[in-house]
C-alpha cells in the first residue's frame, strides 16, 4: 500500500490505491454525533450504501464520550451544531484533550457554513476533513478515501507516539518527509511538535523555521515562538505570538501563548487580558475559561473569576474535563466575595452530582468550615477541620491504591481552613507537602503564596517555601552526584527515597530514569521496572506535556525493546 514518491503529490490519482481503500470502508467502525435522529438515520444509510454497517449513534457530547471510552472507533462524523451550546470543533479538542480518541481515528465535521473552511485553517486542533451540506454518497465517500490515506501515510507516527517511542516517532516524521511530499507538512508540525516536547529547543525552532520558509502558517508561527521561549527569548518569542494575533486574530492558541509569557514576565493583569479575548472568541472551551478563572482569582479580580469559574461548571456539563476542583474553585471564590450562602449553593449541588466521592466530602467539609469562619462561627469552623483532616487523610489513601490524581488546589484550601481556625500546625504541614510536591507548579504555588498573604502568614510562609525549595535541591543533588560519580546503583537508592518522600514531577522523573539506565546496563528486572513505570505514570498524570516526563518514556521504551519487554500504555 506504499505511494512511491513519484507517486507522492497526488496520491490518489492511482486507480488500484482507491480501490482498495475504498473497500477498506466497509471494515471500518463509524460514530454519527447529530442531535436530530432523522438525520443520523439519513447519514447511516448513506454509510450502508457505500457498504459500512458497524455504525453508532449519539445525540449529545455526553454520549459521545460514553461510547469513546467503550468502543475504538475508525471514524466520527459529527455534526458542527451540537446539543448544549458546545459545537463539533469543541468536542474534538475534548476527546483530543483527555486522550479518548488516538490519532488513527478519522474526525470530520459536518456543517452548512460554507465559512467554516476558515475555521479549519485556524484551528488549534483542526479536524481531519469538513463537509458542507448537502452531499452525496459518492462526495462523503472520496473526502472518507481521502483522509484514510493520509492516515495510512502517517500511521506510523501515530503509532510510535502513542508508545511513547518519540525518537522513534520523529525517524518516523523524517521518512514521510523524504518519500512523501504531498504529506510533508504534516510530518513537518508532528517533528517540530515532538522536538519540543522532549526538550530539543534548537532542533524544533529550526523545523518550524524550515517550514516558514516555504509557508506562512500560524501554527508554525507559534511553534517557534515556544521554541524561542523555552531558550529564554520571551521578548521576540512575544513579538511572534502578537504578530499571529494580529494576523489570524481566531488562532487562538497565540492568546494561550502570550498568557504564559505574561505571566513568566510577571504581568498577570495582561496575562488575563490575553486569556479573556480567546475565552471571548471560544466561550465553551472548558480548559480555557479555567485558565481564566485562575489568572483571575491570582489578580484579585474576584468577579470576573467567578463568572470564569461559573461558565466552567455551566458548560462541562456531561463532560470527561469536568472536576470536583470546578466547584471548590467556584465556592472558594463566593467566599472571599462574601457570598457565603450562594458558596453554600454550589457545594450542594456538587455533593448531588459527586454523590459518594470523597474528594467531593472534603471539598464540602472545608468549604463550610471556611463559610462558618467568613460569618464569625470560629468555633464551629475549628470543629469541622479534624474531620476534614480525617477525610483527606483517606483521600490520599483510597487515590494511592486506586492510582488516581489527587486535588492539589483541595489540599491548599485545607490548609487555609486549618490557618484560619487557629490550627497554624497543620497549615503549615500541609502547605509544605504541597509545595514539596508541586513545586515546579507556579499556578499552584501561586495559591499557596495567595492564602500566606490572607492568612497574616505572609513572612512565614515564604519561609517555608524557600526551605522546601533548598530540601528539594538537597535531596536530588545527592542523587545525580552519585550517578555523575559512576554509582548507578547508589543514584537509583537515593533517587527512589527522594521520590517516596517528596513525590513530585522532578525526582519521579528522575527516579524513573535512574532505575532504566540501571536496567540497561544491567539487565532487566521486573520488579524494579515495574516501580519506575509506576514512577514515570504518576509523573505524567502531574504534566503529561512536560519534556522531562517525555524524554523519560522514551529512555522506558528503549530498555525495554533492548529486552524485548512491551511497554505499558501511556
Amino acid at each position: 500500500m506504499n505511494a512511491s514518491p513519484a507517486k507522492a503529490t497526488s496520491p490518489l490519482d492511482n486507480d488500484e490505491m482507491l480501490l482498495v481503500l475504498q473497500q477498506s470502508l466497509s471494515k471500518k467502525r463509524v460514530l454519527i454525533v447529530d442531535r436530530h435522529p432523522p438525520a443520523r438515520d439519513s447519514l447511516r444509510l448513506m454509510l450502508g450504501a457505500l457498504g459500512v454497517t458497524a455504525v453508532h449513534g449519539a445525540g449529545n457530547s455526553a454520549e459521545v464520550i460514553r461510547q469513546v471510552k467503550g468502543n475504538r472507533f475508525d471514524i466520527i462524523l459529527s455534526d458542527f451544531v451540537l446539543d448544549d451550546g458546545r459545537d463539533g470543533q469543541q468536542l474534538l479538542e475534548e476527546l483530543r484533550h483527555a486522550h479518548l480518541i488516538p490519532l488513527a481515528t478519522v474526525y470530520m465535521i459536518i456543517t452548512s457554513e460554507r465559512s467554516y473552511t476558515n475555521v479549519v485553517a485556524l484551528a488549534e486542533l483542526a479536524p481531519d476533513d469538513y463537509l458542507i451540506k448537502p452531499f452525496t454518497a459518492e462526495q462523503l465517500q472520496s473526502r472518507l478515501v481521502r483522509v484514510i490515506y493520509k492516515k495510512h501515510v502517517l500511521r506510523h507516527i501515530y503509532e510510535q507516539i502513542e508508545r511513547g517511542a518519540l525518537d522513534e516517532a520523529i525517524a518516523a516524521c523524517d521518512r514521510v518527509i523524504q518519500q512523501q511530499p504531498a504529506y510533508m507538512y504534516d510530518a513537518l508540525r508532528f517533528k517540530g511538535e515532538l522536538l519540543h516536547q522532549l526538550g530539543r529547543t534548537a532542533e524544533a525552532e529550526a523545523v518550524f523555521r524550515r517550514v516558514l520558509e516555504g509557508r506562512v502558517v500560524p501554527w508554525a508561527r507559534m511553534g517557534l515562538a515556544m521554541a524561542l521561549r523555552d531558550r529564554g527569548a520571551l521578548d521576540e518569542a512575544e513579538q511572534l505570538a502578537e504578530q499571529v494575533t494580529q494576523e489570524a486574530p481566531d488562532f487562538l492558541a497565540a492568546y494561550d501563548f502570550l498568557a504564559s509569557v505574561h505571566e513568566a514576565q510577571g504581568r498577570l493583569e495582561e496575562a488575563q487580558q490575553a486569556l479573556q479575548r480567546a475565552a471571548d472568541a471560544s466561550p465553551h472551551n472548558t480548559v480555557r475559561q479555567r485558565l481564566v478563572g485562575d489568572v483571575a482569582a491570582r489578580n484579585h479580580d474576584l468577579l470576573v473569576a467567578e463568572k470564569a469559574y461559573g461558565k466552567v461548571i455551566e458548560r462541562s456539563r456531561g463532560s470527561s474535563l469536568r472536576t470536583v476542583d470546578d466547584f471548590a474553585n467556584l465556592s472558594r471564590v463566593l467566599v472571599e466575595r462574601g457570598q457565603v450562602d450562594a458558596s453554600r449553593k454550589i457545594v450542594a449541588d456538587m455533593k448531588r452530582e459527586w454523590r459518594g466521592d470523597k474528594q467531593a466530602e472534603l471539598a464540602a467539609l472545608v468549604n463550610e468550615s471556611l463559610c462558618l469562619h467568613a460569618e464569625g462561627a470560629g468555633d464551629k469552623a475549628k470543629a469541622l477541620i479534624d474531620k476534614a483532616l480525617e477525610m483527606q487523610r483517606q483521600v490520599r489513601d483510597e487515590a494511592a491504591e486506586k492510582g488516581r490524581p489527587v486535588s492539589q488546589r483541595l489540599a491548599v484550601d485545607l490548609a487555609h481552613a486549618c490557618y484560619a481556625a487557629g490550627q497554624a500546625d497543620e497549615g503549615a504541614r500541609l502547605m509544605r507537602q504541597v509545595a514539596a510536591e508541586n513545586h515546579e507548579d507556579q499556578h499552584l504555588i501561586g495559591q499557596i503564596t495567595r492564602v500566606f498573604q490572607r492568612t497574616g502568614q505572609a513572612d512565614a510562609g515564604q519561609a517555608i517555601l524557600d526551605q522546601v525549595g533548598r530540601e528539594i535541591v538537597e535531596l536530588n543533588n545527592r542523587g545525580v552526584i552519585a550517578a555523575r560519580n559512576g554509582d548507578l546503583e547508589g543514584a537509583v537508592r537515593l533517587l527512589i527515597q527522594a521520590a517516596e518522600q517528596v513525590p513530585n514531577l522532578q525526582f519521579l522523573v528522575n527516579a524513573a530514569k535512574a532505575i532504566f539506565t540501571l536496567l540497561d546496563q544491567k539487565g532487566w528486572d521486573a520488579e524494579l521496572a515495574g516501580r519506575a513505570v509506576d514512577y514515570l505514570q504518576r509523573a505524567q498524570r502531574k504534566d503529561r506535556k512536560s519534556p522531562k516526563v517525555a524524554s523519560a518514556r522514551q529512555l522506558y521504551v528503549t530498555v525495554a525493546r533492548k529486552y524485548g519487554i512491551a511497554t505499558e500504555d501511556n
